[in-house]
């Protein structure tokens, strides 16, 4: 298990089976396993996407070309969509990338990811 997370990919389908099988609500559910209920919503939607292995902490960087950044910030910027929504639709890591990408644009050229370097 790596610093990033706390539960491994089996103690995640746990929680998700535990709410799946059970009468709890996810708040009381994200309450006990002290996790922010938009991380249970990514791992049921990773679940649902790969199974299991959608649960496994990645060991690599996910590689955005700058094209597909450049449209993501700008679907955000449009107002017709919701980070969410764009995460899902360009299959984006997590909210906070897109949130560091639209910070960036307004402030500098977006680039496209480099092997070895982290999403900027």
């Amino acid at each position: 298990m790596s610093k990033r997370t706390k539960y491994t990919a089996e103690e995640k389908l746990k929680i998700l089976m535990e709410y799946q099988n059970n009468y709890i609500s996810i708040v009381e559910l994200c309450g006990i396993y002290e996790i922010y209920y938009t991380t249970f919503y990514k791992w049921k939607k990773q679940y649902e996407k790969q199974g299991i292995e959608g649960l496994r902490e990645s060991r690599t960087w996910k590689k955005y070309s700058k094209r597909l950044k450049e449209a993501a910030v700008l679907d955000y910027l449009s107002g017709n969509y919701s980070l969410r929504d764009i995460i899902d639709k360009y299959e984006i890591s997590s909210v906070s990338v897109l949130e560091r990408w639209v910070n960036r644009y307004s402030h500098r050229e977006l680039k496209g990811t480099r092997k070895g370097m982290s999403n900027l």
